[in-house]
């Protein structure tokens, strides 16, 4: 049986061109490829559009603040006037009080608790996966949304927390937990608590894992209570992650203004006033600018000593392993 070949094809002229599916590269491109070859700092190349827009949306603001803490409304030098005028002030007194009490309270509150949540979730037992989920809704809801619920939990009249207290015959009349200046500190504590405290948690968690199991078989083989292998094993193993969660903590407490200003804005009679709400308040409220922008500096000079400590704490826990 004979069959038909196909011709092949006839080859292309030398004359004729050759189409390419890629395109040629723009000479921006190709002097930027020929810079990156020649020169060792070439990748920097490709970081600028980054540094840009850090630039103009962190150096940019930065330097503003800076100029507008030593100026007045009409730009006028000023020096150090305003400085003074923050730091003299009794708003300014109090709401660093408030700042103290508020983030030194809740991070002795968030650690008891989280670690002692961070050592449960470590022990096998029924349920235990759906047990850590629910431990994480208080840190992965919104702020604002968590702070809004609080706040009608805590509502005098309507609020769940006093329907039950009263009910129950353990208070006579609602208590004003929001209204009260007694008790209005303490109350926003307790929210920001259970909203940071999951963090805590899982860091721990992470951390009781890195143990070496066979640290607490010794323990057990010498007769160790499960409280002696907390303290004596647990605790100093967990030392440098509790100090690095500490800093952190003591930075997102310095900054946090969602709890206080969704739930009570400060208020009242400015008992619940903090430093951060106060830089908003001066700014948005009273539209005192250039006093907000120097408790602003000094505000921002506070918390970068924190976050240097972060950064050289993290840097030496690297290099020791």
């Amino acid at each position: 049986m004979i069959t038909a070949t196909k011709p092949a094809p006839s080859p292309l002229p030398e004359s004729a061109p050759r189409r390419s599916n890629m395109s040629s590269p723009s000479p921006f491109m190709s002097r930027a490829r020929r810079y990156v070859a020649d020169h060792s700092d070439g990748p920097f190349f490709f970081l600028l559009p980054a540094i840009a827009l850090l630039a103009t949306f962190i150096l940019y603001p930065l330097i503003s603040t800076l100029v507008m803490s030593v100026t007045d409304a009409s730009g006028a030098y000023v020096g150090t006037a305003n400085y003074v005028n923050i730091i003299e002030s009794e708003r300014t007194a109090r709401a660093t009080g408030n700042t103290i009490y508020f983030v030194g309270a809740s991070i002795i509150l968030q650690l008891l608790v989280g670690i002692a949540a961070g050592i449960v979730l470590n022990e096998r037992f029924r349920g235990q996966a759906v047990v850590r989920a629910l431990t994480l809704l208080p840190w992965v809801i919104p702020g604002i949304v968590g702070a809004m619920t609080w706040a009608w939990m805590f509502h005098t009249d309507y609020g769940v927390i006093n329907s039950i207290l009263v009910s129950a015959g353990i208070v006579e009349e609602p208590v004003r937990w929001l209204t009260n200046p007694k008790i209005v500190l303490p109350a926003l504590t307790a929210v920001n608590v259970w909203k940071m405290f999951p963090f805590v948690a899982i860091m721990i968690l992470a951390g009781l894992q890195s143990i070496p199991i066979t640290l607490y078989e010794a323990a057990r083989v010498d007769g160790a209570t499960f409280w002696e292998e907390v303290w004596y094993i647990t605790l100093p193993q967990l030392r440098p992650i509790i100090a690095s969660i500490t800093l952190l903590l003591v930075i997102a407490g310095l900054n946090s203004i969602t709890i206080i200003f969704a739930m009570t804005k400060g208020g009242p009679a400015d008992r619940s006033l903090i430093t951060s709400i106060q830089i908003f308040v001066e700014a948005f409220s009273y539209f005192n600018f250039n006093q907000a922008s120097a408790l602003s500096v000094l505000f921002f000079a506070v918390s970068a000593v924190f976050i240097s400590l972060h950064i050289w704490l993290d840097g030496r826990r690297a290099k020791e392993h």
